[in-house]
């Protein structure tokens, strides 16, 4: 069965295929990096605020991307439609992907063991751990240690199950699992969640009936809250990292909304089983397997005309471990950039080519082209005004000053509006709030924004060299049982 998952990704993904790059794809990527040229040459060419040209770029971009996201989820405001139950529940099984995850692998699978509507089945796929996890499972959840590339029961929980596999990283822990011999774990609907991620006792009751009542859904995100360590460090990327991820989502809502969602978080995510066994899993030469596969599946449905739709479910909520120290999230940011330019990469052919892919092709992905680029703007303008300001030049500074006060002012009104749309759509449940999230906007500009951006700048190194081999990120098991510690 693994190697017919491997016969199908060969088969269906572009990385495998003719690299033939059309012309719209050329022209949309091309032209981006030739406006940053342009733009970054203008500040030794011209003077006054039109030395600044590359900032205002920035700016204005993602001004419109918030305008964006504004007009797309303007519907949050109305009350929910009214949803009929499915005229079946679908199975779903999880599927908890660990690689020595000992210190918080306990709380995940205690969290999906405590729902309100437990799954039909949990497989914990063990890939190839050496610290204290099979000795955890054995003691705690009442196993039997199976043989590497063996799988086993509790002896005290019937749904739980334990598949042992030599390390091979997540991708192939997942895909071993979606092909797994334990009949009782091929459920129509498989939900990956990460083990430092703790699912809310509703979280599978919502995924299950967003399944089971739209047929045509083939992949689901939950909705994620950031925890971060107790530390003054760890406490101020947990407030940054908290309005990042309300915008975030926001955002996703938004894209769903013309049915060009991208973005489904591996960490809580749903798949329909048939259709991500169709295109060959889960990808393990990709450094972001679950966006990957989301592009795979967006591709395959519109080429065979299926109507295959992704979307992001606010009734399914989770708290997940965020990066705490500088280090540890800027390999996180390192990674996920490396991986969306790997991705942009492999589907380049989509770009542009609305007539095959919808809106997905036309507007999703040329929209990412510019976000390739995004980060090297940001950092630009960041440096062409840092400079500015140690040679005293006043006819930058001055209208310079003009554009990034009116740019905090939309921020400040996004970032309310944001923390507003965000209640009523997960409901109260939030400890978001308005004076907090005045703060955020004034202060990440000139932080955490830039942390982003060197983050992001690392991932086209990492990306330009082929690197595949990534630092340990460490885990400090600061979702409790039930509670979360310093939240």
């Amino acid at each position: 069965m693994t190697h017919r998952l491997e016969d199908s990704l060969v088969l269906h993904s572009p990385r495998y295929l003719p690299r033939v790059t059309p012309l719209a794809s050329l022209l949309v990527h091309g032209s981006v990096g030739v406006v940053w040229l342009l733009l970054f040459a203008s500040a030794f060419a011209v003077g006054g605020v039109y030395a600044w040209s590359t900032g205002i770029a920035y700016i204005l971009y993602d001004t419109l991307l918030l305008a964006f996201v504004g007009w797309q989820t303007w519907v949050l405001l109305r009350p929910p439609p009214a949803v009929s139950a499915g005229s079946r529940a679908e199975t779903l099984g999880v599927v908890v992907a660990s690689h020595n995850e000992g210190k918080v692998l306990p709380q995940s699978v205690t969290s999906l063991l405590a729902q309100d509507e437990p799954p039909d089945a949990i497989v914990i796929a063990d890939d190839g751990s050496s610290d204290d996890t099979s000795a955890l499972l054995v003691t705690r959840f009442g196993f039997v240690e199976p043989e590497l590339g063996a799988w086993a029961t509790s002896t005290t929980i019937p749904t739980l199950h334990w598949l042992r596999v030599a390390h091979g990283g997540k991708a192939r822990a997942l895909n071993a699992a979606l092909v797994s011999p334990i009949e009782a774990c091929r459920t129509a609907v498989v939900m990956t969640v990460d083990a430092d991620t703790h699912l809310s006792p509703g979280a599978i009751r919502a995924m299950r009936h967003a399944f089971s009542n739209e047929p045509q859904l083939v992949a689901a995100t939950g909705v994620l809250v950031p925890v971060c360590g107790p530390s003054l460090t760890g406490r101020l990327f947990q407030w940054f990292q908290t309005y990042e991820y309300i915008r975030n989502f926001l955002s996703r809502y938004a894209w769903m909304r013309v049915n060009s969602l991208l973005l489904i978080s591996g960490a809580f995510a749903g798949f329909r089983r048939e259709a991500v066994v169709t295109v060959g899993g889960f990808d393990p030469n990709c450094l972001v397997e679950d966006y990957e596969l989301i592009h795979r599946l967006a591709r395959y449905s519109s080429l065979n005309d299926l109507g295959w739709r992704s979307r992001v479910i606010g009734d399914a909520q989770a708290q997940t471990e965020a990066p705490s120290t500088t280090a540890a999230f800027l390999r996180q940011r390192r990674r996920w950039f490396g991986g969306f330019l790997q991705t942009q990469y492999w589907y380049r052919g989509m770009v542009g080519d609305g007539r095959r892919y919808g809106n997905v092709g036309r507007w999703m992905l040329p929209v990412k082209a510019v976000d390739t680029m995004q980060p090297i703007f940001g950092l630009t303008a960041l440096g062409i005004l840092v400079v500015a300001l140690a040679q005293g030049r006043l006819s930058v500074l001055l209208p310079v000053s003009a554009w990034i006060i009116a740019k905090i002012s939309i921020d400040l009104g996004f970032h309310l509006w944001s923390v507003h749309l965000y209640r009523r759509w997960i409901g109260e449940k939030t400890r978001a709030s308005f004076g907090f999230a005045l703060l955020a906007a004034l202060a990440e500009p000139f932080s955490f924004q830039v942390l982003r951006h060197v983050g992001a700048t690392l991932g086209w190194v990492t990306f330009l060299t082929r690197q595949r081999e990534w630092g340990k990120q460490e885990r400090l098991a600061v979702i409790g049982e039930g509670v979360v510690k310093g939240h």
